[in-house]
């Protein structure tokens, strides 16, 4: 049964979320450098996660009562989810029924690609910064690089498409393969994203100098590539795109940083443990968890949900001189 919209996730600036980032784990099965230290964290306790049903509850309340249209599981990473594949299907069956994405390392991603599509996942993003595999293992203290690329290509055969790479670049560590990269990607058809490095990582050590910016990204593509900027209407998304070599092929680059696009966003994001956020650098969340928990109704969590998003700020402030870290990391938010 379809229940009664009402009336969306709007906030003071006009903008309207129709696109929800679902973390649904802290955990990761990497250690990369700019997300957490080698030794890992101390995850949240299993009582505090929100249970399948839990999840799939919210996302059923954003879709057919507030309006969202997106959803993306994210983590930590989100294949060391036990009940992913029947998340993911039972968010398929809602009415309207969203596009499903997930955003993940590949690691697993090989046994799961197949049993992930039947279920109704539409497409994936896989984290990949390098294509070496000793620069690998040191920017993720991990040797699983073969175990990713692996994934890549069974996402490819089970037609989640179109697989996108995600690419973080680190001045002095991989900063010099962006146009390895970007060969690779179109070699195999994928699509590639470079993204500025943010200041989410947990141990609180992202250096401005250390970030390699979008502008140097597109010069170092310009030296082996000509790149035309996309014609095609960016929207909301945040990837600005460049048609290579007169296209088909694309490459974005996200420039969180020093190219912030908050004024077209239409993102909102649930973490792990229940909290609603309005922006991935909010200091502020909703626990949407305890509504949930107290025998809340539905319209009790819409309300909530709504008013977090009605008050949500013009922009993450990265650039201003009182910008503070949420005290959160990326992996305990949500990609």
């Amino acid at each position: 049964m379809t229940r009664t919209p009402t009336g969306g996730l709007t906030d003071r600036y006009g903008r309207t979320a129709i696109d929800l980032r679902v973390s649904l784990t802290d955990k990761c099965n990497l250690r990369c450098t700019y997300c957490m230290p080698a030794e890992g964290l101390a995850w949240l306790p299993r009582q505090e996660l929100l249970t399948d049903d839990e999840v799939v509850r919210l996302v059923s309340v954003a879709v057919e009562r507030l309006g969202v249209r997106q959803i993306r599981f994210t983590g930590g990473e989100p294949l060391l989810r036990p009940g992913l594949v029947n998340i993911v299907g039972s968010v398929a069956r809602l009415s309207p029924k969203p596009q499903i994405s997930l955003t993940t390392n590949g690691i697993g991603l090989a046994r799961t690609a197949d049993a992930l599509a039947a279920a109704g996942l539409d497409r994936v993003n896989v984290s990949l910064d390098t294509l070496d595999p000793v620069r690998f293992k040191k920017l993720a203290h991990r040797d699983r690089l073969h175990d990713s690329l692996d994934g890549l290509e069974a996402a490819a055969r089970a037609g989640l498409t179109p697989v996108k790479i995600n690419t973080v670049l680190m001045r002095g560590t991989n900063s010099d393969e962006a146009p390895k990269l970007l060969d690779f990607a179109i070699r195999k058809g994928y699509q590639l994203r470079f993204i500025e490095q943010m200041p989410l990582d947990a141990q609180h050590g992202w250096s401005r100098d250390n970030m390699v910016t979008a502008e140097e990204i597109l010069s170092s593509l310009r030296e082996h590539f000509d790149l035309d900027q996309d014609p095609a209407p960016r929207g909301a998304a945040p990837a600005e795109t460049w048609l290579v070599d007169g296209g088909p092929a694309k490459v974005g680059v996200i420039g969180s940083v020093t190219r912030p696009f908050c004024g077209d966003c239409d993102r909102t994001r649930l973490t792990a443990d229940g909290q609603v956020r309005a922006c991935l650098f909010s200091k502020t969340e909703t626990d949407l968890r305890k509504i949930m928990r107290e025998g809340g109704a539905d319209d009790d969590i819409v309300a909530a949900w709504q008013r977090t998003m009605a008050a949500k700020l013009p922009g993450h402030d990265i650039n201003d001189e009182t910008f503070l870290q949420p005290p959160r990391p990326m992996s305990a938010i949500g990609g």
